[in-house]
């Protein structure tokens, strides 16, 4: 099992800059690659940013706003240049595969840009 916990959402106004953290623990040997979703009223969950140790993803909405990495059993997310359409919740996620494949989700922070 693994267990992530999120913060550093809030309010900004567009321009601005928050990061976001997100924490690991439990059996955090098992986590293969780590990301950051968000999810806006009325809209489905949607990928931000991916990182593994082969590669990183990020959606076209957000290249060159938002830089995401990590550290030990840590993942961050750093967005600059916030729009509106920014805003969400934004949850933390983990791909882990120890004999099965499993996904963990954080319990999301809100982020909400205001123009």
């Amino acid at each position: 099992q693994v267990q992530l916990v999120e913060s550093g959402g809030g309010l900004v106004q567009a321009g601005g800059s928050l990061s976001l953290t997100c924490a690991a623990s439990g059996s955090v040997f098992d986590i293969n690659a780590m990301g950051w979703y968000r999810q806006a009223p009325g809209k489905e969950r949607e990928l931000v940013a991916r990182i593994s140790s082969y590669s990183t993803y990020y959606a076209d909405s957000v290249k060159g706003r938002f830089t995401i990495s990590n550290s030990k059993n840590t993942v961050y997310l750093q967005m600059n240049s916030l729009k509106p359409e920014d805003t969400g919740l934004y949850y933390c996620n983990a791909e882990a595969r120890n004999g099965v494949s499993a996904i963990y989700w954080g319990q999301g922070t809100q982020v909400t840009v205001s123009s």
